[in-house]
């Protein structure tokens, strides 16, 4: 149940990951008035690119968001366990006792064994959809907070267009063309040591 469990939350956390990368890359920025824009030498605007799962993997924000569905993931894990080790001595005391009790007393353990080993299941399958939740609430609010910040810093830059790496499907980027650390390093001085909020319960 244990390596399950694990293997399911994992499995949670990379999947959402994806998708509310996906879903909350940021929209390329309004084009800055055309006086402000600083055309290339050959006449091409300046086009940059921002990789957002490194801006998650690597700024405050996205680091303590990561370590509040960690210390989430432990406390569901924790309760997880207390289920095994409770099913797993019901089961020894079946395997031991079994043969001392009446069919009616077997019937009964097996019934119980059943109904807890139910009940775990459900429980795990709560904390699937929990961890999801909180995990694209934290995701979602840095992502929204970053966009703000992105937007800026191309405003500053005179940048005509910012794309997401991954999301647009950039084939080659030079190296003057990542805004990323820049973008990592104006987040987390806009926002030092400050961990995202849980998203409340319904």
């Amino acid at each position: 149940m244990k390596l399950w469990v694990s293997a399911v939350v994992v499995a949670i956390v990379l999947t959402v990951c994806a998708a509310s990368t996906r879903a909350q890359a940021p929209a390329p920025a309004p084009a800055p008035a055309a006086a402000a824009a600083t055309p290339a030498p050959n006449g091409l605007q300046r086009i940059a690119y921002i990789d957002v799962q490194r801006v998650l993997a690597r700024s405050a924000a996205g680091v303590a968001a990561r370590e509040q569905l960690e210390r989430d993931k432990a406390a569901m894990q924790k309760e997880m366990d207390g289920k095994r080790t409770e099913l797993e001595k019901l089961r020894d005391e079946m395997e031991k006792k079994g043969a001392l009790l009446t069919p009616d007393a077997r019937r009964d353990k097996q019934e119980q064994f059943e109904r807890k080993r139910r009940d775990a299941a459900r429980l795990a399958d709560d904390f699937q959809k929990e961890l999801e939740k909180k995990e694209s609430g934290l995701l979602q609010k840095v992502l929204q907070d970053v966009s703000g910040v992105i937007e800026r810093v191309a405003k500053e830059k005179n940048y005509y267009l910012v794309v997401e790496k991954r999301g647009a499907g950039v084939l080659y980027g030079s190296t003057e063309a990542d805004l990323t650390d820049e973008i990592i390093r104006q987040f987390d001085r806009e926002a030092p040591k400050q961990a995202p909020a849980a998203p409340k319960k319904p």
